[in-house]
């Protein structure tokens, strides 16, 4: 594609000097009239919604005047816009409350990143290699609606497959109405470092199917088992302001923190004390500070109800797990085990928080529930310094949604294991959307992701850049970025109040591309049976969402309202609001604690293998944006790079040096990263952040480091079919000295380790 197709935002009086400067009459650039009145030089604020993690944390938007070079009619020129130049938290947003982390300040780079999707392309090569041509709207659209009208002429309309990240806003809210609209099954939503474990233990536990809300700032004492909550978990900016509250803002008190984790995260760096544990033995430890609490009569066993009654043993005081037993499994010193229980029941408000590895194992369920436990033991439940559940709008309910079924619910598709006709595999679709979501990077390599994508005839892709798996796509309709379209999310924790959010476009849109939204509900009224979906623009539909809410005004209503904030919040009203609580499951077998199991003999592999998510790329999604691989990781300050974190005393018994090039293997592959040598991990583990490691996906991240999700085990968790991500065991090597990939910030200036050797 061809540079200058690209826009290239400079300061108004740059652009006018190299205006001014171009000698050559064949070179000079067209001053185009402006679309738009603009007041030079003074800057406008206007609402937003960061995209970049569910959290939902609204946004501030600095728009001020911009030069930008175009082509219009062919003819390449310079017209004047109203563009975005900085982002920063919404200091009235009840998540973020004015904070924003890093990865939400590099937003901006994805309106105007150079290797940005412009236009429609249609495939023009073999599937993968990236050669596209360009197509108008107009065609784009209808090949897509004569595939869909085939489907629906041959009575085949559950082939039509949505693979997404997931998520339950207002966009989600589309896509499941479109489908069931049109016949075919709900949408497939794959996450490498997804919380379904925890949401079904909650929902079992506590009767709410979502993430919880912590209310840090009230507690006193606060246990984590394996959460990163300051780096890259759940709400990361509403819970580090709370964090910060909790530690610094309540005059004489200041909270303590402990941490269990087998790899120091950013949020473990952070602790007062921190505590290895075996890996998958986090329930055990959690159930032993509960048996430390009942049989020192701190608190009684009926305490914790509902969750209680689920763990094995419970009602008799949990006999099992005395802290000399619990030791034995879990390597936490007995004495240890007593001082935390008591801790835990005597500095109230206390909570106990859970995910990240502890859940990604094949004993996560048992873990999430044991540590749910110990929550309702000591009464934090919906108490201040305890754990609450966002209240959560029913957008169905809002939107007033009548979908009709026709016949049987259609099956879901898989996207793994590969299934038969009653369990369809991905690549059984006939018909692939993909929206956001990259599984060819992120699933593991035996779920044969790649082959299925083969397999399906048709594949359109919403994506704005070219990533492992859009690039196997036959058209690619790019969205808007969120900075030139209506934005909206339903925050499902952050706030102790329901909370919607919601922005219009802040700018004009700089190419020829079409809001994603908009594009499903002009396809819906191409098809030769229109879905009648009830509204003409995703505008229209935010608006009939925000029309169901209360004002917080006389004067104004609730969607005028919204506008201008940037989100609504408050009390839902009856009948908007998802159920309080979920009727309590069917009585089944109590959960008792089962080892994990580990993929890998642990005589040829030694070591546990953690890929973590990564601080700056999360599960790579973000590993496309210049600002993020510039900025140095927390704790090893390493960027631009990808390392292997092992223990000293490993990494000396096994001659392997800081910098040093060594080789993870599985027996599912093996990977090649530089060693970095840290305290802060178990001897018999080494951990990988992930996000490196793409073969496609802009000029920024390909090519670039080593991907850990190339090692994983196709390992699920049983209750919920999650991958078990932390479950494989691998061998290491040392393959050589430092070959210059590992790049470390140290005062200031970049360096490779073998400069200090």
């Amino acid at each position: 594609m061809d540079r200058r197709s690209f826009i290239k935002l400079t300061a108004v009086t740059g652009a006018s000097a190299a205006l001014a400067s171009c000698g050559n009459p064949e070179n000079q650039l067209i001053r185009f009239v402006p679309d738009e009145d603009i007041v030079p030089g003074i800057a406008v604020w206007k609402p937003g919604v960061c995209p970049l993690c569910a959290a939902g944390c609204g946004l501030t938007v600095r728009v001020m005047d911009a030069d930008a070079e175009v082509v219009r009619n062919g003819q390449l020129g310079i017209v004047r816009i109203a563009a975005a130049k900085k982002l920063e938290g919404a200091p009235n947003h009840p998540v973020n409350r004015g904070g924003l982390c890093a990865r939400g300040q590099a937003a901006i780079q994805i309106t105007y990143h150079p290797d940005r999707i412009t236009q429609p392309l249609k495939r023009a090569g073999e599937r993968g290699d990236g050669r596209y041509e360009a197509i108008s709207w107009d065609d784009a659209l209808g090949e897509v609606v004569s595939r869909l009208d085939a489907l629906e002429a041959a009575g085949t309309q559950r082939a039509l497959a949505f693979l997404s990240r997931g998520g339950a806003g207002h966009r989600a809210a589309l896509i499941e109405q479109f489908l069931a609209r049109f016949g075919a099954p709900p949408p497939l939503v794959y996450e490498l470092f997804g919380d379904e474990v925890l949401r079904r233990a909650n929902a079992v536990s506590f009767g709410r199917e979502q993430l919880p809300t912590l209310d840090l700032a009230n507690a006193r004492f606060v246990l984590s088992f394996g959460a990163d909550f300051l780096g890259t978990w759940n709400s990361p900016v509403a819970q580090s302001v709370a964090y910060g509250a909790m530690r610094q803002g309540r005059p004489g008190i200041r909270g303590g923190f402990v941490q269990v984790e087998s790899r120091m995260s950013q949020t473990g760096a952070n602790a007062d004390e921190w505590i290895p544990a075996r890996p998958g033995t986090e329930g055990v430890l959690a159930l032993g500070l509960a048996h430390v609490i009942v049989a020192a009569g701190l608190r009684p066993a009926s305490a914790a109800s509902r969750a209680g009654a689920l763990i094995d043993g419970w009602s008799d005081g949990l006999q099992g797990y005395a802290p000399e037993q619990v030791e034995k499994i879990t390597g936490v010193a007995a004495a240890r085990v007593d001082r935390l229980g008591r801790q835990f029941a005597e500095m109230r408000p206390s909570v106990a928080i859970v995910a990240g590895p502890p859940l990604a194992h094949t004993n996560g369920f048992f873990t999430a529930v044991a540590v749910n436990a110990l929550n309702a033991l000591v009464g934090n439940i919906e108490q201040p310094g305890g754990v609450f559940f966002t209240p959560q709008l029913d957008l169905a309910a809002a939107l007033k949604m009548k979908t009709p079924v026709a016949g049987a619910p259609a099956p879901p598709f898989r996207l793994q294991p590969e299934g038969d006709e009653d369990d369809p595999h991905i690549g059984d679709a006939q018909v692939l959307f993909v929206d956001g979501a990259n599984p060819v990077f992120t699933a593991p390599r035996l779920w044969r992701i790649e082959q299925a994508l083969a397999k399906a005839p048709y594949i359109v892709s919403f994506g704005s850049f070219l990533d492992e798996t859009a690039v196997r796509a036959d058209l690619i309709l790019p969205d808007h970025s969120f900075l030139e379209a209506w934005s909206g999310a339903v925050p499902e924790s952050g706030a102790t109040v329901a909370v919607a959010s919601v922005a219009p476009p802040v700018m004009r849109p700089l190419y020829q591309t079409r809001a994603t939204p908009d594009v499903l509900l002009d396809i819906g009224r191409r098809l030769r049976r229109p879905l009648n979906l009830p509204w003409q623009t995703f505008e229209e539909m935010l608006a009939a969402a925000f029309a169901a809410l209360p004002s917080a005004t006389r004067d104004v209503d609730a969607w005028t309202d919204a506008q201008g904030k940037g989100m609504w919040s408050g009390t839902l009203p009856a009948g908007l609001g998802r159920a309080a609580s979920l009727p309590a499951p069917p009585a089944a077998r109590p959960l008792a604690y089962e080892a994990p199991s580990f993929d890998g003999d642990a005589g040829e592999y030694p070591f546990h293998f953690l890929p973590y998510p990564s601080t700056t790329f999360l599960d790579g999604s973000l590993a496309h944006l210049p600002w993020l691989q510039e900025m140095p990781d927390p704790l090893t300050s390493a960027m631009w790079s990808s390392w292997v974190e092992i223990n000293p005393a490993t990494a000396e018994r096994l001659g392997i040096g800081q910098g040093d090039v060594v080789e993870i293997a599985s027996a599912h592959g093996s990977v090649r990263a530089a060693a970095i040598l840290t305290p802060g991990i178990a001897p018999d583990m080494v951990a990988m952040p992930a996000g490196q490691g793409h073969r496609t996906f802009t000029r920024y991240a390909s090519g670039r480091g080593s991907n850990p999700v190339e090692v994983i085990a196709p390992v699920t968790e049983p209750a919920t079919g999650a991958l078990a991500w932390a479950a494989t065991r691998v061998r290491v090597t040392r393959v050589g000295p430092p070959d210059g990939s590992l790049i470390l910030f140290a005062g200031g200036m970049r360096e490779h380790p073998e400069e200090h050797r």
